[in-house]
């Protein structure tokens, strides 16, 4: 296993949307794991890696709130999008005005969370077809896809508060604040709401891509004891579609 790494990510609002709400969003109890992942690869990403998540630590109590928001009813097509390409040109606006829809929502406040996660290397065939310039080396001498880089890269850029796009905690509107631990750092305070166990029920685990054209998501079996949750890993039994 690579070296492990910790973010302390917190954040006003948060909507970690369950899957079988349809028009309504509701968020989960607490970050899913393919939240926690965005968030890594929002400070570093290349296709020659893949963040795993293994810890969720709660910080503060779980606070829920009720707000309607103002959403756009449809998104462009892409064979509209195709269509333009094909052509050279093309109309591909919408009018906010004519699309605009109010939608209630049940979203998180107040949230703080420990994540603990490490990277591991892609093999060259999951990523050779989309990305061949990551494997312009044949003679193997790693200098395109370096463990030892990409984990200098994430420690400098997380420290400097550095990222690619701001992180946010499940819909973009909800920024996230972060920060790097290190180990001598203190642990965190578990609040009172939070000791004992508490079932979480199926989460969602994160969208499976084996399929491109068709991703389909993986669930587990969240369970939090003392805040603190433990996330198997992504070939486990535990994780089924």
């Amino acid at each position: 296993m690579t070296k492990q790494y910790c973010l302390e990510v917190s954040g006003d609002f948060a909507c970690f949307t369950r899957l079988e709400m349809k028009v309504e969003r509701v968020s989960y109890d607490v970050i899913t794991p393919s939240a926690a992942r965005a968030v890594f690869e929002a400070i570093l990403w290349k296709p020659a890696i893949r963040w795993q998540i293994h810890k969720i630590e709660v910080l503060k109590p779980i606070r829920w709130i009720n707000l309607r928001r103002n959403e756009v009813g449809q998104v462009i097509s892409t064979r509209n999008v195709q269509t333009a390409m094909k052509n050279g040109h093309g109309n591909l606006a919408l009018n906010i005005e004519d699309e605009r829809q109010q939608r209630a929502g049940l979203f998180l406040r107040d949230v703080k969370y420990r994540l603990h996660a490490s990277f591991e290397l892609q093999n060259d065939s999951q990523h050779i077809h989309r990305y061949p310039h990551l494997n312009a080396n044949s003679d193997g001498d790693g200098s395109e896809n370096n463990l030892i880089k990409f984990q200098r890269m994430f420690e400098r850029r997380a420290s400097k508060g550095q990222c690619f796009n701001q992180p946010y905690l499940g819909c973009r509107e909800f920024s996230a604040d972060f920060r790097l631990l290190k180990p001598k750092d203190d642990p965190a305070n578990l609040p009172e709401e939070l000791a004992g166990e508490r079932d979480l029920g199926w989460m969602l685990y994160d969208l499976d891509y084996s399929n491109a054209a068709d991703p389909s998501p993986r669930f587990f079996q969240a369970k939090m004891n003392d805040g603190v949750i433990i996330v198997p890993d992504w070939n486990s039994d535990e994780v089924r579609g």
